[in-house]
């Protein structure tokens, strides 16, 4: 079915994003990041502007909303993934499996079939595998740690914005949660697309949805008074590649929440694909360590996406 291939390619590119926010983070900060990031974005899908109205209050309310919880989400993953090794994070991201299921049968009545169920299972053993690896990977992302706090003190004194964000990711528990509230944050954003897609088409959401993150941001750097390095930011190849890659797959993903045969459930777990991008970039890019038993976990998880997935092919 098409909706399923879109969301596969969702998949894919949302690992290799994962990557890219990996290396976009080796150069800038956190915050110049996501500033460049959303704005470059915004400014791809300007054009769209006018096909993106007639919408009523109400939906601008519902999408300033799903803004603002992918607004917390983006601070959460990119914290952590300035931290942590970009192959771990890609399969902890994973757990949003169990908070979209969640609110895939609680909030749309979606029904868990017997194919989903065990591929839910699957899917969380693998996740369940990686538990054991937590301490082995204590000195690699301490290693990675000091890699990424280099650009972060470029400039001359700590600003509130470091000073808040650096006391949660100075341990190792503090990093794990914020990863987790990434992927409960996002599991959320994702159960709200299936809804908003009923009664807007895609242009008009990814359109507003930017719009909403551009200005969170701008006013969260205001806010925080977080120091920007404009230079550094435009000549951050990445973070241009990040972009294009970004609207390409929301574009796909609103098109399947579209299809009213796509489900919430099976659409998370197709998700999940891209954590073979994220495993292997890891290697390639950064020569992060555990490859192979990292591999054998997301074979379990792929496994279980497969026999999920089977019923609707």
């Amino acid at each position: 079915m098409v909706w399923i291939s879109l969301v596969m390619l969702y998949g894919i590119l949302k690992g290799v994003r994962e990557i890219l926010k990996k290396k976009a983070l080796g150069r800038n900060t956190v915050m110049e990041v996501l500033l460049m990031y959303t704005i470059l974005s915004f400014l791809i899908l300007l054009p769209t502007a006018p096909k993106a109205g007639g919408l009523t209050a109400g939906q601008y309310g519902a999408i300033f909303i799903k803004s603002f919880i992918i607004f917390l989400a983006w601070l959460c993953s990119f914290h952590a993934l300035s931290i942590m090794p970009v192959s771990l994070y890609g399969i902890l991201d994973m757990s949003r499996i169990l908070f979209s299921t969640l609110l895939g049968i609680l909030v749309i009545r979606e029904k868990l079939t017997v194919p989903v169920a065990v591929g839910l299972v699957l899917v969380c053993a693998g996740l369940y595998a990686l538990s054991g690896l937590k301490k082995r990977e204590k000195e690699e992302s301490t290693v990675v740690e000091k890699i990424a706090e280099e650009p972060q003190h470029a400039t001359e004194e700590l600003t509130r914005d470091q000073i808040v964000w650096g006391r949660i990711t100075s341990s190792t528990a503090g990093v794990v949660i914020l990863a987790f509230l990434s992927a409960f944050f996002n599991a959320v954003s994702g159960t709200m697309d299936k809804v908003l897609m009923k009664g807007m088409n895609e242009t008009q959401l990814q359109f507003w949805y930017m719009l909403f993150l551009v200005l969170l941001y701008v006013g969260y750097t205001i806010l925080m008074r977080t120091k920007i390095r404009l230079k550094g930011m435009f000549t951050n190849p990445y973070v241009w590649l990040l972009s294009v890659a970004f609207i390409i797959a929301d574009r796909a993903l609103f098109i399947a929440n579209r299809d009213p045969a796509s489900r919430v459930t099976i659409m998370t777990l197709l998700k999940q694909s891209g954590v073979i991008c994220t495993i292997i970039g890891g290697r390639i890019f950064f020569r992060e360590k555990h490859i192979k038993y990292k591999l054998c976990c997301a074979a379990v998880v792929i496994a279980g996406i497969v026999i999920a997935v089977i019923p609707f092919s």
